[in-house]
């Protein structure tokens, strides 16, 4: 029914924006495995919208509470199961979207499939559904580090600006996870004006994934760059992704795209990395590349055109608490979705020799 991934590192996850809690069991991590709680915490704290401007005022502690799995803070090889519960809610903000379907939401979608769905903060389709990915992230970036494979997500574009340079270093102080101090400024400014005229931004991802060994990923149609597509278009609001040059590679010659490869150091490697560090779908040890484009947030408190579920014309206002914009909390739950795919790749390729 579409609410687990992977293969071996399997993550499935359950819950309703303003149901009891949101949760999740991940099953095939290995046994023995020492638990990280800080970095738990920490992905957690990343995606929390109190932590970032111009996120949603809901203010969710997510305190996590493992079920099963865990035993003396070291996995035991079993499902690890454990619950988010959902306590700052408001539902009744969400009275009046009862019966109508909201301009670009999941709405009329699930409607459509089940005859029937759960309106409250969009249910299962809402974006509280991805604490359960942080936290299937965090034990699969466990698994990465121990082979010194990391995952880094931040902000090149915000409500249309773009970043010049890349600074890691500030990057570590930025408030919106823009590497790039002058343009996050440009940001700010651009979304308060956003902001003041009751409207909303979207955005796009960079995702650099470092450490990852050649000859990782399952041809023919679980290549990497594939899984990682369909993980990562999972989540709310992303509406496309390029790996490596992306859409220019179809400006290119081939001379101009080609990544040849040489030898440094007894290490094959390329002298170029127009592709992401993929090719025919397995990784080939090069850093991987990809962007992300996520859509401007579709809950505005503006008057809009929809139909109710009579299948009237009729017009809604939103009320509630919404973000500005998602991208800048988003960056966590890419790497997230990014780390369970590489963990299970990972996963898959110690078993697909002897």
């Amino acid at each position: 029914m579409g609410n687990s991934i992977g293969k071996i590192f399997r993550l499935t996850t359950f819950g309703e924006s303003h149901g009891k809690a949101i949760g999740g069991v991940i099953d095939g991590v290995p046994a023995g495995l020492e638990v990280d709680y800080n970095l738990i915490t920490n992905e957690l704290k990343r995606r929390n919208p109190q932590n970032i401007p111009f996120s949603t005022p809901r203010q969710e502690a997510d305190e996590i509470e493992f079920l099963s799995g865990i035993y003396e803070g070291k996995t035991l090889g079993t499902p690890i199961a454990f619950i988010v519960r959902n306590k700052e809610h408001n539902s009744k903000e969400y009275d009046v979207l009862k019966d109508i379907f909201r301009a670009s939401h999941a709405d009329y979608g699930y409607f459509a499939k089940y005859g029937k769905r759960d309106h409250r903060g969009g249910g299962r389709a809402s974006a509280r559904e991805t604490v359960a990915r942080v936290v299937g992230g965090a034990f699969a970036k466990m698994i990465l580090n121990k082979y010194r494979i990391e995952i880094h997500s931040f902000v090149s574009e915000l409500a249309g600006i773009k970043i010049s340079k890349t600074d890691f270093d500030y990057l570590q102080h930025s408030k919106l996870n823009i590497p790039d101090i002058e343009a996050e400024q440009k940001a700010i400014d651009k979304l308060q004006k956003i902001k003041a005229d009751n409207n909303s931004a979207g955005g796009i991802i960079d995702t650099i994934c470092t450490g990852m060994p050649a000859g990782i990923g399952e041809p023919v149609f679980d290549k990497l760059e594939a899984c990682i597509a369909k993980a990562v278009m999972s989540i709310p609001a992303v509406k496309g992704i390029e790996f490596g040059d992306g859409f220019m590679l179809a400006r290119m010659s081939g001379k101009e795209a080609n990544d040849e490869f040489t030898v440094e150091n007894g290490k094959i490697n390329t002298t170029t990395n127009h592709n992401g560090g993929i090719l025919g779908g397995i990784s080939i040890g090069n850093k991987i590349f990809f962007r992300t484009a996520f859509k401007p947030v579709s809950t505005i408190p503006v008057e809009q055109n929809t139909v109710n579920t009579k299948g009237e014309k009729t017009t809604y206002k939103p009320s509630g608490r919404h973000d500005i914009t998602v991208v800048p909390r988003a960056t966590v739950i890419v790497e997230a979705m990014t780390a369970i795919i590489l963990a299970d790749m990972f996963l898959q390729n110690k078993v697909s020799k002897l």
